[in-house]
């Protein structure tokens, strides 16, 4: 069993106190802290090597060209992808989604196409598509789910036909914490035919992924869900598929040749990376890989999954508590309401006792709308996070109570 005590002391942050009170941090689904690992690559990379990549034939442009390429070699094993040039360098998931959507979208629907989302998705796997939509005519379908927040799987064979081109669905919901059967969304979707784009940005820190096992067409996250910096992100696309789209910006390191008449794009993956890339960024990453790797994925997904588990069962006990999102299959998260209670109010008083959660919509308002609610309370767990501090959060809970409905 993972001791978090022993790997707390690699986040400094998790020592300081807020409102006097130790720090209780449960806002992992928004974004992870950042153990020294990480924060010593981008310190060493700034103070050694700090130089642009891929253009500079002096030492410094050298190390970091080979840095920043060792940490795309990096994400490409941890992802289980055949090919390092499969590896996309983006700003986060979102960017990475938009890519998708800007350049293979744009190429391949028509008026009358079909794209397929699932009930549960962040607004950055809705609004993209949406916005494909409107320009091309074609029409987004999704996928319904029941009230314990579990997909309707007998429904995808109804909604897909010969006119789904794209299916795009979140692996764990980011609001819910249910883990999809992306496996088999994936088969049905390719059985007609239809290409899939899987939103990792809340599994990846969670559940173990193989792209050449899983299959998927697109697969994207951000390096902030998992303990790496934020402004740097993934997407991994089949080597044929990124080969064929076109580039989705314009600018220096995406082109081979350029003249008033002509321009010859680069080789993939940099063919996609326009301009000067978040170097810094990318090795942090690829530092923050090897800690998880270090920690093993299997053991962080273990503890979080008892943390889960001890937390749903002290939830259970509270009265006017509801649980929102009680699928059988779940990943680190708790979002719950309190009868009586406005989720902000529940997230200020827990702050005033240290404990950081995320109270709102948590950028899935379709999801919200589903349940009837403006928003939820949200506590999200990591491999860092221990039963003392789900102690303190039902503690603190108790407080909230106690203020409102005494």
């Amino acid at each position: 069993m993972l001791d978090p005590h022993l790997w707390r002391r690699q986040f400094p942050i998790l020592e300081r106190k807020v409102h006097g009170k130790p720090l209780v941090y449960l806002d992992n689904a928004a974004t992870t802290q950042k153990p020294l690992a990480v924060l010593d690559a981008e310190r060493y990379y700034f103070e050694h090597f700090n130089a642009n990549i891929h253009r500079g034939v002096h030492a410094l442009s050298q190390e970091a060209s080979e840095a920043f390429e060792g940490a795309r070699e990096k994400i490409r094993a941890f992802l289980g992808a055949a090919h390092v040039e499969e590896i996309v360098f983006t700003r986060g998931a979102t960017e990475a989604i938009n890519l998708v959507a800007q350049t293979w979208g744009r190429t391949h629907l028509g008026a009358g196409d079909e794209i397929l989302i699932s009930a549960m998705e962040h607004h950055a796997n809705i609004v993209p598509w949406q916005m494909l939509c409107e320009m091309t005519g074609a029409r987004l379908k999704v996928i319904p789910m029941d009230e314990r927040g579990v997909l309707l799987m007998d429904q995808v064979d109804r909604l897909l036909t010969e006119r789904t081109r794209l299916v795009a669905v979140t692996l764990v919901s980011n609001a819910l914490g249910t883990v999809n059967p992306v496996a088999e969304i994936i088969r049905k979707a390719h059985a007609v035919g239809a290409r899939v784009l899987v939103d990792g940005a809340q599994a990846v820190a969670h559940v173990a992924v193989n792209m050449v096992a899983l299959g998927c067409d697109f697969f994207v996250f951000s390096g902030h869900k998992l303990y790496g910096p934020t402004g740097i992100g993934v997407l991994y696309g089949k080597k044929d598929l990124l080969t064929a789209m076109p580039p989705y910006q314009g600018g220096g390191d995406m082109i081979l040749q350029v003249t008033f008449e002509k321009t010859t794009y680069n080789q993939i993956p940099y063919k996609f990376e326009a301009g000067t890339p978040h170097i810094s960024g990318a090795i942090g990453l690829g530092a923050a890989i090897d800690f998880v790797r270090s920690v093993g994925l299997e053991n962080i997904a273990a503890h979080e999954d008892w943390l889960l588990q001890e937390a749903t069962e002290r939830a259970q006990q509270v009265k006017g508590l509801r649980i929102i999102g009680t699928a059988p299959g779940k990943a680190s998260i708790l979002s719950f309401v309190l009868e009586g209670i406005h989720p902000h109010d529940i997230g200020t008083i827990l702050d005033n006792e240290g404990v950081a959660i995320r109270s709102g919509h948590h950028c899935a308002m379709p999801v919200m709308d589903f349940f009837s609610l403006p928003a939820t309370a949200r506590a999200s767990f990591a491999l860092y996070n221990t039963l003392e501090e789900v102690e303190r959060l039902f503690q603190a809970i108790e407080r909230v109570q106690k203020l409102f409905l005494s």
